[in-house]
């Protein structure tokens, strides 16, 4: 096994200093490279949701510190991971984002020196199918990976949720890449879940399902991905991609009505 050691960079200053952050679930598969590919920071601490595989034997070898804590919601499983963090300045990657020489560079380079902004923004480039997605709306993917946990926490959505910064946010100029597909029934049953949790949300928010959310809904997220964002020029991977997603808005008002109807 490979074997990597976390940098203590004794020489930063501790407000330099980083924590990176995972939630992980049966991730055996990518930790030695996740580890690798973020040996500057000062720590890495993994919040597993009771992985069944060798996830947390694999990080406890490379030096990760696992706490293992049940799943309940995204937010409120990286606001955990946030509390357990010993350092302001937090990396919150997936397991799926890489991070290139180039981005590491420029990380530390920003937490050394960020100026007025607490957080920062990273583009992704998204992988599907083995695959680089150039349009459906995934060419402006973005998100808060990089932030001060004194200025930010996550906003409290069960799934797709956010960092809500209180200062001013940056955007990062290089790319990380996603490899969110692993195979399909693994990317099926991913939204699945994003579907459930959405859903939970819109039910404690008491709000009620109808035809238009069965049907124009899931034609609407269908066409915006696959003709207004261009999908189609993605060839079969865009069809794919706009047809599962598309599905997933239908099954999120599904299981919103069998909510209400007390049907498992």
């Amino acid at each position: 096994m490979l074997q990597i050691h976390i940098n203590s960079m004794s020489e930063n200053s501790s407000s330099s200093k980083i924590t990176a952050l995972a939630i992980t679930f049966n991730e055996e598969a990518n930790v030695e490279r996740y580890v690798a590919s973020l040996s500057f920071a000062d720590e890495i601490i993994f919040v597993d949701s009771e992985s069944t595989d060798q996830t947390v034997a694999i990080a406890q070898s490379l030096g990760v510190k696992v706490i293992t804590r049940s799943f309940t919601n995204f937010s409120e499983q990286r606001n955990y991971a946030i509390e357990q963090a010993t350092h302001d300045w937090i990396l919150f990657f997936d397991l799926d984002e890489i991070i290139s020489a180039e981005l590491e560079e420029e990380i530390k380079t920003t937490v050394a020196n960020p100026g007025n902004k607490t957080a920062f923004f990273i583009k992704r480039t998204f992988h599907f199918m083995g695959k680089r997605i150039r349009f459906g709306g995934w060419q402006n993917d973005k998100a808060i990976r990089l932030f001060n946990k004194n200025y930010g926490s996550y906003n409290g959505n069960l799934v797709h949720e956010e960092v809500k910064s209180d200062g001013q946010v940056g955007v990062l100029k290089n790319r990380l890449n996603h490899y969110s597909y692993k195979s399909f029934d693994n990317y099926n049953d991913k939204l699945n879940l994003y579907s459930k949790l959405q859903a939970l949300n819109l039910y404690q928010k008491k709000k009620r399902p109808n035809g238009y959310h069965f049907f124009i809904r899931p034609l609407y997220r269908f066409f915006w991905q696959y003709l207004f964002r261009l999908g189609i020029l993605d060839g079969k991977e865009g069809f794919i991609l706009a047809y599962v997603h598309s599905f997933s808005v239908f099954k999120r008002y599904l299981q919103l009505w069998m909510m209400y109807r007390k049907i498992e």
